[in-house]
């Protein structure tokens, strides 16, 4: 059970929710855009919150900065181009937003009035984007799933498209394997890693020097190199 306790401003780290989770066993930090959001298990309360906080101050303020500068910002000198289609934001002389999608290309137009880097413009942006990387996840990565799992000779019980922003990937003891659709950000030998390393886990469910074997016998000996590359990629926040 999770439940809203309450907020706080702190000037150096901005906004603050606290939320108290009755079943969580550690406390920890998020940052969502905008906010921190600070997760209180059983017995603890906000002072021990803002205590934690400020003790990791110089950790949290790193990861943000680290996160503002990977942040993917959609401009019309800053297009976006996805696995399967292009992503075009124009200008335009109407009221409000608007996304159409034609011939491969998804643009998006809106108002003079409004400033392109906003945040809640850019929100929009990405809800239209997200709509069209959902529909085309579920065409494509099912599709490349099975051919990866016939070709190293992989058996999995079930594939499912997933909104996650914390992982790309991930694959439970019935061999169920999720994909996040922003894996359609991501150029298709990072994908096929990503797709590779769920499959690994229908053999190692752990991290263990075996399932780094399996890894290395699908991908070449590049598993780590694969590995460090994707870590230079993150998902919208």
């Amino acid at each position: 059970m999770t439940e809203h306790v309450s907020k706080y401003s702190d000037e150096v780290l901005g906004e603050i929710l606290f939320k108290q989770n009755l079943r969580s066993k550690r406390m920890f930090v998020k940052i969502l855009p905008g906010h921190l959001e600070v997760n209180l298990p059983h017995g603890f309360t906000e002072k021990n919150g803002l205590q934690f906080l400020f003790n990791e101050k110089d950790k949290i303020l790193k990861k943000k900065k680290s996160l503002e500068q990977k942040k993917i910002l959609l401009t019309e000198n800053n297009p976006l181009q996805t696995l399967t289609f292009a992503v075009q934001v124009k200008k335009a002389n109407r009221k409000s937003l608007f996304s159409s999608m034609k011939s491969g290309v998804l643009t998006i137009e809106y108002p003079e009035t409004l400033d392109e880097k906003d945040e809640q413009v850019q929100q929009y942006f990405w809800n239209s984007i997200n709509y069209f990387l959902r529909k085309e996840a579920k065409r494509v990565l099912p599709k490349r799933t099975r051919f990866l799992a016939e070709k190293f000779n992989f058996n999995f019980s079930d594939v499912k498209i997933q909104s996650s922003k914390t992982r790309w990937g991930s694959c439970n003891q019935k061999k169920a394997i999720n994909l996040s659709f922003y894996l359609l950000l991501l150029p298709q030998y990072l994908i096929d890693y990503v797709i590779l390393h769920e499959l690994c886990h229908t053999k190692e469910l752990n991290h263990s020097p075996r399932f780094w074997e399996w890894m290395d016998r699908v991908t070449d000996g590049q598993a780590k190199t694969l590995r460090k590359e994707l870590k230079a990629y993150m998902t919208p926040r």
